[in-house]
């Protein structure tokens, strides 16, 4: 027996949604727009054949890294409409059969890169996709696990990961605490772009490497010498970022693949499908086993 697996950045998938559908209301006047457009997503990855499914998310926005650094992103500027539709979403996932993983202390990402490990080494799995364009997950890619940019039907392997961001997956934390990452709330390192920080960590792999002095660069790039200075000076802060910028595989996921296996909804979908106004999906997912036995 073996199966792919299919890590979903529940999240992510929210946040697309609510700004890409239409509102939606339950008939008691909660906004659902948002969880009909996740759950229609994930049925139709069931439709296509996907039988080992996980969805992580943020069930609190802020985590262990709002310790690491007073600006990381802390949902103060999170939309009402979009935070009271994690809890349903988290319901509706569960009821459909589906193993949800929400985080608290630990973000949807690091559930992603949790799973995705778990996943790869089991000998069963063929290959593990994690669903997200977020680049922080990039870092997760090599052996069976690929991310994929579901929306762009695009898929990442090691190799276009390099051709993407010009560094190995295992540099992606490096590259972040460098150049930054504004959805997050860190700003990187002053002069540090893109192009430098690929060209400098596709030599040396990751900043310990990177020597303090610009007279033992290996490497050719502009503004050097300023580059070199600054984060000669600025280390500690780089390595925070990085710390800040590197998954954890240690988020509280299943212990085993075989949690992950979707068989049918539960007896509460169909009562959450009544409730949130959702009926179609039911009769989606019934048509679904019928068209499977």
């Amino acid at each position: 027996m073996s199966f792919e697996v299919h890590l979903i950045d529940g999240t992510y998938e929210l946040f697309r949604h609510f700004f890409a559908v239409p509102s939606r209301k339950t008939p008691n006047g909660a906004e659902v727009g948002a969880i009909r457009g996740v759950l229609n997503s994930v049925i139709s990855l069931l439709e296509a054949g996907a039988t080992h499914i996980a969805v992580a998310t943020d069930s609190t926005i802020t985590s262990f890294r709002n310790e690491l650094w007073p600006d990381y992103k802390d949902g103060s500027d999170l939309d009402p409409l979009i935070g009271e539709q994690f809890q349903p979403l988290e319901e509706g996932l569960r009821a459909l059969g589906i193993e949800v993983w929400p985080m608290v202390e630990f973000e949807a990402d690091d559930a992603l890169a949790a799973g995705s490990a778990m996943a790869n080494d089991d000998p069963r799995v063929t290959k593990v996709l994690i669903c997200t364009p977020d680049k922080d997950l990039a870092q997760c890619v090599g052996g069976k696990v690929f991310q994929w940019d579901r929306r762009k039907d695009l898929v990442l392997g090691s190799h276009e990961v390099r051709e993407k961001y010009g560094v190995t997956p295992a540099s992606i934390p490096d590259y972040l605490a460098l150049v930054g990452d504004a959805a997050d709330g860190f700003p990187g390192l002053s002069g540090w772009g893109q192009k430098s920080s690929a060209t400098v960590l596709s030599y040396y792999g990751s900043i310990e490497m990177i020597p303090d002095e610009v007279a033992e660069w290996e490497v050719e790039v502009r503004a050097a010498r300023t580059l070199a200075a600054t984060l000669a000076s600025q280390r500690s802060q780089a390595m925070l970022f990085k710390e800040i910028a590197t998954v954890r595989t240690d988020a509280p996921v299943a212990a085993t693949v075989d949690a992950l296996e979707w068989s049918a909804p539960t007896s509460d979908f169909e009562r959450f499908c009544s409730e949130s106004g959702l009926d179609a999906l039911l009769s989606r997912t019934q048509k679904m086993i019928t068209d499977r036995t």
